[in-house]
């Protein structure tokens, strides 16, 4: 009987552990998605000469 209690608390104790970490991750996007809208890229800005060559450097 012992462990069927025990095994409840731990569920219920994991289930409410995914849960705050689900709304911790959805509080960051949150914050993400915020600074991207605050400050919103220009076409030229997202794609810099310097980006280019990164990204040609990676693929050799």
């Amino acid at each position: 009987m012992y462990e069927y209690e025990i095994s409840r608390l731990r569920s219920a104790e994991l289930i409410h552990r995914a849960e705050q970490e689900r709304l911790a991750r959805e509080a960051a996007q949150g914050r993400r998605a915020a600074r991207r809208e605050a400050r919103p890229a220009t076409e030229d800005e997202s794609h810099t000469p310097r980006l280019r060559r990164l990204r040609s450097a990676r693929a050799a």
